[in-house]
Formats: C-alpha cells, sequence, structure tokens
C-alpha cells in the first residue's frame, strides 16, 4: 500500500496557502484554486509545509489520506508552476491553429473542428502540426488534451492520427497477399 500520505507537501515562498473547515485554498502566481476537504482527514499548515493527518485508521481513512496529499501537491504545484501536456499530430493535412479563443482543427474531415478553449487553459501552436496545453489545474488539462485527442486518435496501422508527444503507437502489420 502506498504511503504518500505521510510525506508533507512543501510550499514554496511565493504560494500562500489557507485552509479552513471545509476546503484549502491556495495562491500563486498562476492564479488561485481551492478543493474541498473530506472529515475524514486533518489539513494544517505548519512552517511552510502541508500535513495531512488520517483521523483513524480505518482502510477507506487511510485511502483518502493519500489521495488528499495528492490533490493538495497538485494545488501547489499548479498555482506556482503550472502543468503541460503536448500533443503531435501525424497525417497529411493535419492541423491546427488558434484563432483567440477557439482551436481550429484540420484532420482530414469534410469540414473543419471548431474546439472552444476553457477558461483558465492556454494552447499554443508551435507548429502547425504542434499544440501545448497549459494551464493551472491538472486535471482540466488533462481532460482538454484527452478530447482533443479523441476526434482522431492514433490508429496503428500508418500511425496517423493525435498523440501526446512521446507516446510509442504499437504498429500492426497490414494486410498480406
Amino acid at each position: 500500500m502506498s504511503r504518500v500520505g505521510k510525506y508533507p507537501v512543501m510550499v514554496p515562498k511565493d504560494v500562500t496557502v489557507s485552509v479552513t473547515k471545509e476546503k484549502v485554498t491556495v495562491k500563486g502566481k498562476l492564479g488561485e484554486m481551492s478543493f474541498p476537504l473530506s472529515h475524514k482527514v486533518t489539513v494544517a499548515v505548519e512552517d511552510g509545509r502541508i500535513v495531512c493527518t488520517p483521523v483513524n485508521k480505518e482502510k477507506e481513512t487511510r485511502a483518502m489520506w493519500g489521495t488528499m496529499r495528492a490533490q493538495i501537491n497538485n494545488l501547489v504545484k499548479g498555482v506556482s508552476v503550472g502543468f503541460k501536456k503536448k500533443l503531435e499530430m501525424v497525417g497529411v493535412g493535419y492541423k491546427a491553429q488558434v484563432q483567440g479563443k477557439v482551436l481550429k482543427l484540420s484532420l482530414g474531415f469534410s469540414h473543419d473542428i471548431d474546439f472552444p478553449i476553457p477558461e483558465g487553459i492556454k494552447i499554443v501552436c508551435t507548429t502547425p502540426t504542434n499544440l501545448e496545453i497549459s494551464g493551472c489545474s491538472k486535471l482540466v488539462v488533462g481532460q482538454v488534451a484527452a478530447k482533443i485527442r479523441a476526434y482522431r486518435g492514433p490508429e496503428p496501422y500508418k500511425g496517423k492520427g493525435i498523440k501526446y508527444e512521446g507516446e510509442e503507437i504499437l504498429r500492426k502489420e497490414g494486410k498480406k497477399k
């Protein structure tokens, strides 16, 4: 069993943390985020560290202990450094461009796909076939990347589609004569 919960979350100097009975609020240079607390875990700020402790020794409480610590760590990392996902488009004519608050995707369909960029997310097209999605919420960045990838997932025969940077696509052999 993982013991993630026992490690304290280090708080950088430029980040402020406030803990109430219901939620944890974290402010940093990239924004402000909050997360609701579980009644099974107590959270305290001590000497520039956030410490989570379980209320009792039940299995469900220990699971929530690690989950709360991981969520708080993601909040602190998100408002100080941020999260990024990079996508690559492989295929003839596949390209993307950002126009205001809309991402235009040309993926070989009869029409372009207009993907509205959510609030708090920044999408940059480094090249017409590479996207960089960044934001302070790990959850939202991952969901946006997954939604864009779902429009044309990588296929195993030619490797065409949208994939994460560095993702290995298992290739299959085509038809034999």
